[in-house]
Order: structure tokens, then sequence, then C-alpha cells
């Protein structure tokens, strides 16, 4: 049987059977690399940990869908006025005949944006605004996870103490008070009609326990609803004031700043409506990056890594 050493083959291949040593970005690699000719009309403007938490700024064209072609450009850091040195390399004509850029909600990437790409309409990745409510939504049942666990050691320490027995409610799925705010983690996550029979049974007991977590439940699945519905932008506008006014009705303090959020937002998260735009494309490239990364093992040289996620996606 043959057999070959894999730490043997890489590093031949790094110093003999690739290109490596030619590359013409590998002097300012580890800084930034940039393939202007992949620069397209649509772009998404993103961040990814390469190695131990290290950020870079990833630049793509949605023309490309996660395949070759995809990179336009990856900068180290998320600093705006470092990424947007570096991208300013980009010829100027190229960029101004970008028309639309979408990207999250962090202050650095518009201005990115805004600099390097004058003419591009910026649009609010919807995903990451439905994050946020639902983000809320998990908050106000961990803060309950974290009352039943207190509730139950105070009753497991009070029977200790006495010498009885603990009486330790249990629902009729199975479930105690702390594994049912545990376990209905998931179930939160999704709306209504993807739920399985047991997570029914589990959404209706919690619901019933706490109907301020099902009204913040339907709070963040309505803004999911406005999202997966067909709206033009006027009548999105009109979903969203009256979700906005039952955020309001509520109460509750994260959603009132989920809705400030927005507002403060609210013109780049509208022209999502326009062209129904994502940053689904760049998710998906990112989540091919982590999973290059982990069949590497970690990185451990940048460059040698950017030169290879090259070969494959630039």
């Amino acid at each position: 049987m043959y057999s070959v050493n894999g730490k043997k083959f890489r590093r031949q291949y790094k110093k003999s059977l690739s290109d490596f040593k030619e590359w013409q970005q590998k002097p300012h690699a580890e800084d930034y690399i940039l393939y202007p000719e992949n620069c397209s009309s649509a772009l998404s403007l993103d961040e990814v940990a390469l190695s131990d938490g290290e950020l870079y700024s990833v630049l793509t064209s949605k023309k490309a869908k996660g395949r070759k072609g995809s990179i336009v450009a990856i900068v180290k850091g998320t600093q705006s006025e470092r990424v947007t040195d570096e991208l300013l390399k980009i010829n100027k004509k190229t960029r101004k005949k970008v028309t639309e850029i979408t990207l999250d909600m962090a202050g650095s990437m518009k201005l990115i944006a805004k600099r390097c790409f004058p003419n591009a309409i910026q649009i609010i990745d919807r995903f990451h605004v439905q994050k946020l409510a639902i983000e809320a939504v998990q908050e106000m049942r961990i803060n309950l996870r974290w009352k039943a666990i207190e509730e139950e050691n105070t009753t497991l320490s009070e029977a200790k103490r006495k010498g009885i027995k603990p009486i330790i409610e249990v629902f009729e799925n199975g479930d105690t008070l702390k594994q049912l705010l545990a376990r209905s983690r998931y179930l939160l996550y999704k709306s209504r009609e993807k739920w399985t029979a047991s997570q029914k049974q589990r959404a209706e007991i919690l619901f019933s326990k706490y109907p301020h977590l099902e009204k913040a439940y339907n709070l963040a699945d309505g803004l999911r609803k406005i999202y997966n519905q067909n709206l033009l932008k006027s009548l999105a506008m009109l979903k969203l004031a009256h979700w906005f006014k039952e955020v309001e009705e509520s109460g509750f303090k994260s959603f009132s700043v989920l809705q400030k959020t927005i507002m403060n937002h609210y013109n780049d998260i509208l022209n999502y409506f326009d062209k129904r735009s994502t940053n689904a494309a760049a998710e998906s490239f990112n989540a091919k990056i982590k999973n290059f990364r982990l069949q590497l093992r970690g990185v451990k040289d940048r460059a040698f890594f950017l030169f290879r996620l090259s070969k494959i996606f630039a």
C-alpha cells in the first residue's frame, strides 16, 4: 500500500508544486489581496475571522455566487481608514460602476462603502436585522432560565435542610421548568409552521407559562413575515409602522432598542425591498472559508492560506 505524508506533501506543494513563490500578491497578502477584475455591479461587504479571532474585511462579487471569481478584496482588520486605503487602489472607474452593496449595520462598513463606492446604494442585509429580533427573544428566555435554575436550587437546598424529598414540577412532556426553558431555544429560532410535534407541545407549555415570551416571539416572527412577503417598499414602510406600534405597546426594552436601531438605518433597510438583495452569497463564502480553515486545522501561514483561497475563489 502506498502512503502519503500529509505534512510533507503540504510543504512540497507550498515550496515546489504550487506557484506560491511567484504569486504577485504574496508581499502584501497578510495585509490585503485585491482582484479588481472580479468587481461587479453588485457587491457584498462582510467580515470573517481567519485565525485566532483575527478579523478581515471581505469584499465579494454577488455575480460569482460564492464560486470562482467571488473575491474582490480581503483586507486585514475592520477599521474604515485602513480598509478604505486598500480598496481605493481599485481603479476609480471600476468602483463607480458598482450600483449596490449589501452589508451589515456596522458604522465602519457603511463608511467604507460610502467612500469607496459612491454610486452604490447601500442595502442592510435582512438577516442581520432579523438576528437582532431573535436575540431579543433569546435574551428573555435566558433570563427566565437563570431564574428557574435559582428557584430549583432554592427548592433543593430547602428540601436537603429539612430532610425531605424535593418537589420539582414536571410538565406533561417530561420537562422540568429549567429543562423547558433550555430546550425551547431552537423552537424560538423557527417559524411556527416549521415546528416538529414535540416542539409544538413544548411551545404550548412554554407560552402558557410565560405569555410575555409568546408576545416577544410573535414580534420577532412578525418582522420575519414582513421580510418574507414580496412587498413594495411603500407597503413595507406601512407594515413596519404597524410593527413599531406593536413594539411600543409591548413595553419590551430590547425590542425598543431594536426599533431605534432600525430607525437609525431606516432607508438602507428599506432598500432591501427594491431588489430583495441579501448577503447570502457572502455568508456562503464565509462559511466556505471557515470550513477550509477547519480542514487545514487552523491557519499557520496566512499568506499561503489566502493564496489557496485565491486559487479557488478569485
